[in-house]
């Protein structure tokens, strides 16, 4: 393979996620961390924008992720950690929002960090149209079911 068209290849797979960094519908992040009101608790929130077509159906999948410090790596937390993809309307919006907490047992003696994984898809029936992954990341406005209000974090610790 010829380096130009290499350099081409790589622009193109970059150049969603470049311009789904730069769209402020398209977010998720922490709004619920082992509080009073929901204690041993992680929520996460996600944004997505609309296409503008009614016909296209919006899907977000919550995912929890712990860090494991002896390999300085994220993991996913296989077992009752993953919400499936949820329908959260068509595409005719100009953007939609949804959430899922996630309720844990505490860990004896220590405490886990944690963070969110939002897959978002747009879909034309059975087709997946496009599909992207956001981490969890501070600073959102959304304060629909955060606690407290308008919190919003890149990661929680419950212990």
């Amino acid at each position: 393979m010829s380096r130009s068209l290499l350099a081409l290849l790589c622009c193109a797979l970059l150049l969603p996620a470049a311009a789904a960094g730069r769209n402020r519908a398209l977010w998720a992040t922490i709004n619920v961390c082992d509080t009073i009101a929901h204690p041993d608790t992680i929520g996460i929130r996600g944004s997505m924008p609309g296409t503008g077509n009614a016909g296209q159906q919006m899907f977000m999948r919550f995912q929890v992720q712990f860090f494991q410090a002896s390999t300085q790596r994220w993991h996913n937390i296989p077992k009752d950690g993953d919400s499936g993809f949820q329908l959260v309307g068509n595409a005719a919006a100009k953007a939609r929002q949804s959430g899922w907490r996630f309720i844990f047992a505490p860990p004896s003696g220590g405490s886990w960090q944690m963070r969110g994984a939002v897959t978002l898809e747009w879909r034309t029936g059975s087709k997946v149209d496009r599909r992207v992954k956001v981490l969890t990341s501070a600073g959102h406005r959304s304060s629909a079911g955060s606690d407290p209000q308008g919190y919003s974090a890149d990661t929680c610790v419950i212990s």
